[in-house]
């Protein structure tokens, strides 16, 4: 099981320890996002940082109907106490979870400041 918080905008934020594979991992806040169907998005600034490897370039589709083309990176993630390779997509936004590793979950927050996130696999 694991837990985070929601923030004083009301997001749902949780802890991910992310790294290049092999390598250490860092810890970064990352909003949890129901919207996008990837794994990860990172500010290229980490992916810099880590040196995480380019994998391929996508095509995605935004909430508002405009696509936009993704450089997709690779990395290894501590989810749940697993250790994953995921598909880490560059964004100028702030870091995000995604449907890719939310899937197989059971999310649930208290959506209030302050409030409680968890998620707990369903096995």
């Amino acid at each position: 099981m694991m837990f985070g918080t929601v923030n004083n905008s009301c997001e749902a934020i949780i802890k991910v320890a992310v790294g290049r594979i092999g390598s250490p991992k860092i810890t970064v806040d990352a909003v949890i996002d129901t919207g996008f169907t990837s794994f990860l998005s990172l500010p290229l600034a980490i992916i810099t940082d880590l040196a995480l490897p380019w994998h391929y370039r996508d095509v995605g589709t935004l909430g508002d109907g405009s696509e936009v083309i993704f450089e997709i990176y690779r990395a290894a993630v501590i989810w749940d106490g697993q250790n994953q390779i995921v598909d880490v997509a560059a964004s100028d936004a702030d870091p995000l979870v995604e449907m890719g590793l939310l899937y197989g979950f059971k999310l649930q927050m208290e959506a209030v400041e302050g409030g409680t996130v968890t998620l707990e696999a369903l096995r």
